[in-house]
């Protein structure tokens, strides 16, 4: 990736720190790992290295196998079964054990999430996932300019980054904005008098800013504080 492209893109931790939620989280396969694990010592085998890695990684298991077999007749003497089959079975339990508990997790961590999900949010997040494919799709346009073609050169690049600036800018203030009112519903429904003033203001500075593309992300920003005033409103309808 390019030195102006660093830094642009919303990485997931970001991402959590601004909603002060697990968004997006995926989860975690533990056969995952070590297919990337396995994949990258077959590489290695093909490699010069070949035989040093078939060294290491043979020398590796018989050690693990030898000091589970002592632990094993040292500790547990009444086990009757061979050790190199009880040591599959606890691999598979430990394994079985780790994937139940990592989804257990994932599960906990998705229902705060769509416990406190607001239209608001799900736009923003939608606006973050788009925003993060134009600066992979621009990485992927360099790298293949970098191949040889300088016929997909980005024209004005400049400009396109700085507006990827000022976009980047205008999501960050949109999702510290709709945390604040989210995470302040109850006191903002509970003191609606005190808030009014502020919502004309973004009303009008809404109108000002929507002529121009950088506005965009702005105006939904501002569509938040909207939406609390809208959902203020329907509160006090029903009482």
């Amino acid at each position: 990736m390019r030195d102006d492209l660093q830094g642009l893109e919303i990485s997931q931790d970001e991402l959590q720190k601004l909603t002060n939620l697990p968004v997006n989280e995926e989860l975690i396969i533990i056969t995952n790992p070590l297919k990337r694990l396995a994949k990258t010592y077959i590489q290695k085998l093909k490699s010069s290295e070949g035989a040093t890695v078939v060294f290491i990684g043979f020398s590796t298991f018989v050690f693990v196998y030898i000091l589970f077999d002592i632990l094993i007749k040292i500790f547990a003497t009444w086990i009757t079964i061979p050790s190199w089959i009880l040591l599959i079975i606890l691999g598979l339990w430990v394994g079985g054990f780790t994937q139940t508990s990592l989804y257990l997790i994932w599960k906990s961590r998705s229902k705060i999430v769509k416990n406190n999900m607001t239209s608001s949010l799900r736009i923003l997040l939608n606006e973050v996932n788009r925003y993060n494919t134009v600066i992979r799709v621009i990485d992927i346009n360099d790298q293949i300019e970098e191949a040889g073609n300088p016929e997909v050169v980005i024209e004005e690049r400049d400009g396109v980054i700085e507006a990827l600036k000022l976009t980047k800018a205008d999501l960050v203030r949109a999702l510290k904005t709709e945390k604040i009112l989210r995470e302040n519903k109850s006191f903002i429904l509970s003191n609606t008098e005190l808030f009014v003033n502020n919502l004309a203001t973004l009303t009008a500075m809404q109108v000002t800013e929507q002529a121009t593309e950088h506005g965009r992300l702005l105006n939904e920003a501002l569509q938040i504080a909207l939406d609390v005033q809208h959902e203020m409103k329907r509160l006090q309808t029903q009482r």
